[in-house]
C-alpha cells in the first residue's frame, strides 16, 4: 500500500504475461544468487520473494479483470482486492496444509525457488497456448501457488534469522 501511495496503481498497464516475465526475472536473481553464493546488487534474495508475493498478487487482480480499462484506482479500492486477494491465497495455503502437513517446513529455500521457476514457466506453455489447458490447472492456481511458496521462503529466512 505504501507503494501505491508513492507511485499510484501503475501496475495496472501491465499485461499478465508481462507480470508472468516480471515474476520470472525475480526467481531467475534469486536462483543465481544461491547459485553464486554472491550478488553485486545490495537487495539479496528476500526482497525478491517480497516482490513475488506482491507481483503474484497484481497478476491474480490483473486476471479478475474487474475495471480492466480503469487505470488509476484509489487506495481504498486497491486495498480492497489487494486484501481479498491475500484471503483468496491463504485460504488456498490452509487447505493444502491440511492435506499435506507442513511439509513445507523441511524443504530448503532453494527447492521453493525452483518450484516457483515450475510455475512460471507452466503459466508461459498456458499465456503461448492463449489460456488453453486439457487437464491443468489455470494461471491463476499457479500464481496462487507462486505466491505461496514466496511466503513459505520468507518464513524460512526469517527462522533462520532467529
Amino acid at each position: 500500500m505504501k507503494k501505491t501511495a508513492d507511485y499510484g496503481t501503475s501496475w495496472r498497464i501491465l499485461r499478465t504475461s508481462s507480470i508472468t516475465d516480471q515474476l520470472y526475472i525475480k526467481a531467475s536473481r534469486i536462483r543465481g544468487i544461491e547459485e553464486k553464493g554472491t550478488h553485486l546488487i545490495e537487495e539479496g534474495i528476500e526482497p525478491e520473494f517480497i516482490g513475488i508475493v506482491n507481483y503474484g498478487i497484481m497478476g491474480l487482480i490483473q486476471l479478475e479483470g474487474k475495471d480492466i480499462h480503469k487505470l488509476e484506482l484509489d487506495l481504498v479500492t486497491t486495498e480492497s482486492w489487494y486484501t481479498a486477494t491475500i484471503q483468496s491465497i491463504k485460504d488456498l495455503m490452509m487447505l493444502k496444509n491440511h492435506d499435506y502437513g507442513e511439509a513445507w517446513r523441511d524443504m530448503r529455500i532453494s527447492s521453493f525457488t525452483d518450484m516457483i521457476l515450475v510455475r512460471l514457466l507452466r503459466i508461459k506453455q498456458i499465456e503461448n497456448n492463449k489460456g488453453t489447458t486439457l487437464i491443468s490447472e489455470g494461471v491463476d492456481a499457479n500464481y496462487m501457488d507462486i505466491v505461496n511458496y514466496a511466503i513459505f521462503a520468507l518464513i524460512k529466512i526469517e527462522e533462520q534469522k532467529a
